[in-house]
């Protein structure tokens, strides 16, 4: 039967990382760029919230849950067909409209947040065909192995809340993005710092607060899972915002706002496949890490690989988020505040699950999303021409500005 409470907290946990993309994600990554691209990061974040939900009733929602193989579901319920109106999801308390209202928004935020890869000089056309592709090719089969009764669901993997299944898989996604579209003009040395940080710093407020939909929503239930999983986020944020802003201080001589709010972001996508496993011990362990090991990430991707992730989606949420995947099996024990292993697992066969589970999404996404990428190319192009980057996309693809300053509207 539908329990009030539970589906009181997951339509209020659905809300929450809607809130994530739109405005959250869509102001964090605006801010990063350059004013006369603001708009086409947002415009980008909007269109892929729009379609990204159409296409999930019609065909993504069926291929991550519907009964399957173990490497995909099948199209019994696409455009939702056989859910009833007073279905209750099985084995839980809630509708089920609920639960595929809940999961749209992770395949909302997750091609969103590649758009952080991918900013001021890409096709918008080629943002809407790539994302839809993407959703169904590689989203909709890896939430199927670890969420849908896949072949790692089987294994025992472990991934509250999306490590794997959203920043993973967005992660290497974002990187062959990067390399394939190219580095942007004036990259690596001459790129233009951030043109609203106060703007990132509300986005990422607004992304701290959504988290708690993100990880204590994936409870499926107003229990003390969802409680601990919140208590765990928060504590691993704080952390590891502290921990970034700390390495910046002592290098630079000045902890900027930027530096500190992208701590937040690698603290909560590091805690998130391990939320609802681990107690605040745990958490304190992941927030240290990922402050320290994003932020080299961040630094080798970019100094030593010269790979133009304009705004570091594979150093943050990929790293993050395959290293929270690992940490699981190591800080889930009940001595340490954790629910504990499965009975018979030892941390060794844990880990090795864990390890497998990273690797393989590793591979499917990045060899897929190359794939998809050579079809948009084909289709639609993917690069903007020189003129128009050098112009901006806001007034030439979009034909607006972010800013119109001056008296008669006039336009800086």
């Amino acid at each position: 039967m539908v329990n009030a409470a539970d589906t009181a907290w997951l339509l209020t946990s659905t809300v929450l990382v809607l809130f994530m993309t739109l405005p959250g994600l869509a102001l964090f990554y605006a801010g990063l760029v350059r004013a006369k691209n603001m708009l086409s990061v947002l415009m980008h974040c909007f269109a892929i919230a729009c379609l990204m939900s159409v296409l999930w009733v019609v065909v993504g929602y069926s291929l991550s849950f519907a009964e399957g193989s173990d490497y995909v579901g099948g199209l019994t319920h696409a455009f939702l067909a056989g859910i009833g109106r007073d279905a209750v999801h099985a084995g839980t308390s809630i509708p089920d409209s609920v639960f595929i209202m809940f999961q749209m928004t992770f395949a909302i935020i997750t091609p969103a947040l590649m758009v952080g890869a991918y900013v001021e000089r890409i096709r918008f056309s080629a943002v809407l065909l790539f994302s839809s592709l993407w959703l169904i090719f590689v989203y909709a089969p890896v939430t199927h192995w670890v969420w849908g009764g896949g072949w790692l669901a089987q294994m025992g993997v472990l991934d509250f809340a999306g490590g794997i299944v959203v920043h993973t898989t967005a992660g290497i996604s974002a990187v062959i993005l990067a390399i394939v579209l190219g580095k942007r003009e004036g990259f690596p040395h001459h790129v233009s710092p951030p043109h609203a940080p106060w703007m990132v710093m509300v986005g990422a407020c607004m992304l701290w607060v959504g988290w708690f939909g993100f990880n204590a929503g994936s409870a499926v239930a107003a229990n003390t899972t969802a409680g601990m999983a919140m208590l765990v986020t928060h504590i691993s944020a704080a952390i590891a915002s502290l921990v970034w802003m700390t390495i910046e201080w002592i290098r630079f001589g000045k902890p900027s706002v930027v530096g500190i709010v992208t701590g937040t972001i690698a603290g909560l996508a590091t805690i998130t496949p391990a939320s609802g496993f681990v107690g605040p011990m745990g958490a304190v362990v992941i927030g240290l890490v990922s402050g320290g090991l994003c932020y080299v990430a961040v630094e080798i991707m970019k100094r030593r690989f010269i790979v133009d992730d304009s705004l570091d989606v594979f150093a943050v949420h990929g790293v993050g988020g395959m290293t929270g995947t690992l940490l699981v099996g190591f800080l889930i024990p009940v001595s340490l505040g954790g629910s504990g292993l499965a009975e018979g697992v030892t941390v060794t066969q844990q880990f090795t699950v864990q390890v497998i589970g990273v690797v393989a999404t590793l591979i499917w996404s990045g060899i897929v999303s190359y794939i998809l990428l050579k079809v948009t190319e084909a289709l639609v192009g993917l690069r903007i021409s020189p003129e128009v980057e050098s112009q901006g996309l806001d007034l030439r693809v979009h034909g607006e500005n972010g800013y119109n300053i001056g008296l008669g509207g006039s336009t800086l």
